[in-house]
């Protein structure tokens, strides 16, 4: 494990994080997530188009987004049940990375194909932005693009291999970002890193996040 580098401020990337023994108990709890809450294509507001991305949460809360707009629920869009726990191994990171008092109330878990993309965006849809997000990754290797907090200032990509993990914080908790690419490296992946039900150069990613204000209604100093 390297060292964190500051990409920007508060945006702290953390090269292998998670070692292999740790990425192979992530893999085994991600797919106990999706064997109970199964991946869905959320949907663009408005156009309803389809995201390239499948999809799945874990925690009191999950994110969803269809014609109706995106939003955080407590239960799967499809099936109506509730989301799973959040994963042991995203609770350490969260402890271990935020820097933050309260618990997390979601995890994120986006399943890319070998072509799928994410268009650069912004987190915003949490009330508590004092809460920074923490990403980790597993599967195939992808290109990570952020930029600032306006749409049209300057980006720069980094490489994320599995098990980084990334914390968007502080100056950098609204910076534009999404991934280019996802990258054809396989061979870094050992056998029981492999997702269950999920094609070799897969990518799984999992952002943790703080949705709701503190019970006092203002963000913890």
């Amino acid at each position: 494990m390297s060292g964190p580098v500051e990409l920007a401020p508060g945006l702290i990337h953390r090269p292998g994080w998670l070692d292999a023994a740790a990425r192979a108990a992530l893999a085994d709890e991600v797919a106990a997530v999706l064997a109970a809450a199964p991946p869905f294509v959320p949907r663009m507001p408005r156009t309803d188009k389809p995201f390239s991305v499948r999809m799945s949460n874990a925690g009191p809360l999950g994110w969803v987004s269809d014609a109706r707009g995106y939003r955080y629920q407590p239960d799967h869009p499809e099936t109506g049940a509730p989301w799973p726990p959040l994963p042991p191994t995203v609770l350490r990171a969260w402890a271990e990375l935020a820097g933050y008092p309260h618990p997390p109330e979601a995890c994120l878990i986006n399943l890319y194909a070998p072509d799928a993309r994410m268009g650069l965006h912004q987190d915003r849809d949490e009330a508590d932005l004092a809460a920074p997000v923490v990403s980790l990754s597993l599967g195939a290797p992808a290109l990570f693009r952020y930029g600032g907090t306006r749409r049209g200032d300057p980006t720069r990509s980094v490489r994320l291999q599995p098990g980084d993990a990334l914390v968007l914080g502080g100056a950098s908790r609204l910076a534009f970002h999404g991934i280019d690419r996802i990258l054809p490296d396989a061979d870094l992946l050992a056998p029981e890193e492999a997702l269950p039900g999920l094609a070799q150069g897969w990518r799984c990613n999992l952002t943790a996040r703080r949705v709701n204000l503190p019970a006092s209604g203002k963000p913890s100093s």
